[in-house]
């Protein structure tokens, strides 16, 4: 197991203020006026260590770290769902986010998906381009003369278009 501490190297560099400031943003519970107080500290203080490379280097590596303790659970529970759940939906699904995680693929994308989506836009573009046509055919049929009378021009449609 790799120490936390070396982890975390810029974050214990900072004083006990920023880094209670830092675990409160991550935590997202307080406002920052509220985190300010909490550190006694003004909001601007505040304000200026967020800008801080520093400070947002701890941030960084304060979430990487609380984050990587939920991990080994996450995946129990992703195995847990994937060889166990009773929906087949539920187990499939848990099933791509392993794969995802392991770099097999995208949950939310395969090359499939991608073709999909490509062939749905373009049946978007040639709906779009048609009721555009459409709609110039039925404004050049109703026509407007100098006179502000509106004229209808009837154009025969469909198989006696032609007079047959």
């Amino acid at each position: 197991m790799v120490d936390k501490s070396v982890q975390n190297e810029t974050f214990y560099e900072l004083d006990k203020a920023k880094r209670t400031a830092v675990i409160l943003l991550f935590e997202d519970e307080l406002s920052d006026e509220q985190i300010a107080k909490a550190v006694n500290r003004s909001r601007t203080t505040l304000s200026n260590w967020k800008k801080d490379n520093k400070f947002k280097q701890a941030q960084i590596e304060y979430r990487r770290v609380a984050i990587d303790s939920y991990v080994p659970d996450a995946i129990k529970r992703l195995h847990k769902l994937a060889t166990g759940a009773k929906s087949e939906m539920v187990s499939l699904q848990a099933a791509q986010s392993i794969l995802s995680m392991a770099g097999f693929g995208s949950v939310d994308s395969s090359p499939e998906l991608e073709q999909a989506k490509i062939e749905k836009a373009k049946a978007d573009v040639r709906k779009t381009k048609a009721e555009a046509d459409i709609k110039e055919a039925e404004a050049k049929a109703v026509k407007e003369d100098d006179s502000g009378s509106l004229t209808v021009n009837i154009v025969p449609f469909g198989d006696d278009a032609d007079g047959s």
